[in-house]
Parts: structure tokens; sequence; C-alpha cells
């Protein structure tokens, strides 16, 4: 091994996964009670280190997946943590990402193996370690995201009316949307586009329902809320 490498302290590297979930209505975190230490009996994020054979973004799939069953999430690197009190176990480098599933797909047994449970961002308890920081980082992500792509549509049916594609957004943004800007914005976005299709469930009139369509997408990436 080379001097330059063998001079300096070594750190251990793991990841942190922000997974965000509709969860009855309210945005959610998954979270887990610690059973261990340090931070015993917290609340705390999903993660693990880094493997030796794996990536940092394999490592957080790899957590996303024991967790929730899910697999092939696209997930984003929302920041590294490393001050040196961070973990009161050890000095520890950790990589947080984020992603938003759709809850109902998560696998059920793999949660409660986990002791995991989705609880609403707006009643977290209080958390181990440095992870408020990470969820503030996340939510700022998503917010952003939610307006500017369409992952909104991981948690819609295949068909929706724009009521609902609105209260979605406003869920997540924590904020009043103008119905009328709303609806021209999307009247402005190719890959949104309607059914023919009229859903009576609502309201005796009905609402015409939309879906989205990926191919569009892809041609066409045009995408503001």
């Amino acid at each position: 091994m080379s001097d330059c490498y063998s001079k300096y302290p070594k750190h251990y590297v793991a990841v942190d996964c922000i997974i965000f979930g509709l969860n009855h209505g309210e945005l959610s975190l998954l979270l887990a009670q610690r059973t261990i230490d340090p931070e015993r009996g917290k609340w705390s994020l999903m993660g693990g280190f880094v493997g030796e054979d794996e990536s940092v973004y394999s490592a957080a799939q790899r957590v996303l997946t024991e967790l929730t069953g899910l697999e092939n999430i696209p997930m984003e690197q929302v920041g590294a943590f490393g001050e040196i009190d961070r973990d009161p176990g050890q000095r520890v480098i950790s990589v947080a990402y984020c992603t938003l599933v759709n809850v109902d797909q998560t696998d059920s047994e793999a949660l409660k193996a986990h002791h995991a449970l989705w609880v609403p961002l707006k009643q977290l308890p209080e958390l181990g370690f440095d992870h408020p920081l990470m969820i503030a980082s996340a939510y700022r992500w998503l917010q952003k995201k939610f307006m500017t792509e369409p992952i909104a549509f991981r948690l819609l049916p295949e068909s929706f009316t724009l009521s609902q594609l609105q209260i979605l957004c406003q869920t997540v943004i924590d904020e009043e949307i103008d119905k009328r800007n709303f609806r021209k914005r999307v009247a402005e976005i190719p890959s949104i586009v309607p059914t023919g299709i009229i859903d009576k469930k609502s309201s005796r009139r009905g609402a015409q329902l939309f879906r989205f369509c990926e191919k569009t997408y892809q041609n066409n990436p045009k995408f503001k809320l």
C-alpha cells in the first residue's frame, strides 16, 4: 500500500435511507426503533455500512430492498454527513439517500421484521444521531422534485382526477395551490393526458380521468406543476 494512504486514519462509511410515502393521506417517513447501542430505544432512519464489494448507491438500494421488499426504486443522494461526534460509537461518515415509495407496495412482513413503522412527518418522535438534519435536507429535495419531475405518479392510481393530483401535491409541499393556476399548468404538460373517461364516484357531475404517459415524457420532458 502506498504511503499516501497508510498515513491517514480510516473511517467507517455508512448509508442512511430517507423513505417517504403517503400513509392514510399523510406524508410519512419509514422509521425503526433501535434495539442496539448506540442510541438504543430511539427512533431512527434505516441504514447500514457499505460493504467492500458494493458502491455507496448499491448499499442504499440493498437497505431499501431489505426493509421494504421493493427493488430498483430510484434513489437520490441528498448529502454526506460527517460531523466528528455524529455517531457516539465510532467515527462514521454517512451518505444519505432519499426516495418516495407507494406504501401499499411495501412488504409488511419485512417492515415487521425490522420493527419499522410509517410515521407522519409532522409527528416525528425524538430521533437518534443527526437524522433530523438528514430528514430536513431530504424534505427540501422532495418538495422541489415533486413539482418539477413526475414522481407524484408513483403514489396515484393509473387513472386519476386533477383534484386527486392537486390534493397530493398540496399534501407533499404543505401549502395551498390555486386550482385555476394549477390546472392551467397541468394543461401545458404533454405527458399528462386525458383518458376520455369520466369518474362519477366523487360527484354527480363527474370528473375527467387522466393518466401519465411515460413515453411522451421521455420524448418531451417538460414538467412543472
